[in-house]
């Protein structure tokens, strides 16, 4: 692979799940990197990330002040990413629910010329293993609700696990991206579909952490479809130029 990529995985209390993910990235795309981006995790994640950079020079450690957010988390990592020279970036999940074992499988199709390639849940191929029932149907319930509502041309509206070129960043502005939590999956794909930018999608299996607690709610996705119904009317009826509010 010619194109220089990076894996930037948030982390807040993830000392169980780092080595075990990194690990298998490294394994699975040994000429990738790995960029770390630690929120001060009172567990000991960011110290333990900086033992395993000092080991491999392919891991790299972005320590932040504080948990604010995944959204800001990646913005941060992104900006790390352009100064260091990275034209790809991949979005990855700490807790292994995002296999790196099918990140292959998305380089090659960004290789194909998608700007953003999109681990697909809910498209033929792709699943879930081990959510309850009620959780699943949250999920696709959401991912269906924002589709309709932004007019967005894929299946897995809120799937994390993404692969996006350096251009396509730089295109979208990503600047007026102002979601931090939840939301900020959508608010992403919002903003890339609206650049023009081209995006598809790849099924991947999507296992539910094994270590760790997850951050999500059921208060989380309800705050995140009343935004995205906000930004759904006024796409439809205020100014082609609005910006989603920021959360």
């Amino acid at each position: 692979m010619s194109v220089p990529t990076v894996v930037i995985i948030p982390t807040y209390n993830e000392l169980e799940n780092l080595p075990l993910i990194v690990g298998r990235v490294r394994a699975a795309t040994p000429e990738v990197h790995v960029l770390v981006a630690d929120d001060n995790s009172p567990d000991g994640t960011g110290a333990l990330a900086d033992t395993m950079a000092a080991e491999d020079d392919h891991i790299h450690v972005l320590h932040r002040p504080g948990k604010q957010g995944l959204g800001a988390a990646y913005k941060a990592g992104f900006a790390w990413a352009f100064d260091h020279g990275f034209e790809r970036m991949v979005q990855m999940d700490a807790d292994g629910s995002h296999q790196p074992e099918q990140l292959p499988a998305m380089l090659a199709k960004a290789d194909e010329g998608y700007e953003l390639v999109i681990g697909s849940r809910y498209i033929p191929g792709g699943k879930v293993e081990n959510w309850p029932l009620h959780r699943l149907l949250l999920s696709r319930g959401g991912s269906a609700y924002s589709r309709i509502m932004l007019r967005l041309p894929v299946k897995d509206v809120t799937g994390g696990y993404r692969v996006f070129s350096a251009r396509a960043l730089r295109e979208l502005n990503i600047d007026d991206v102002q979601s931090a939590g939840y939301n900020f999956q959508v608010d992403m794909l919002w903003h890339t579909q609206r650049a023009g930018l081209s995006i598809t999608e790849v099924p991947i299996t999507f296992i539910e952490r094994v270590h760790g607690t997850s951050k999500m709610s059921g208060n989380i996705v309800f705050e995140a479809m009343w935004r995205v119904t906000r930004w759904g009317v006024q796409d439809r009826f205020g100014s082609k130029k609005t910006t989603p509010a920021a959360e």
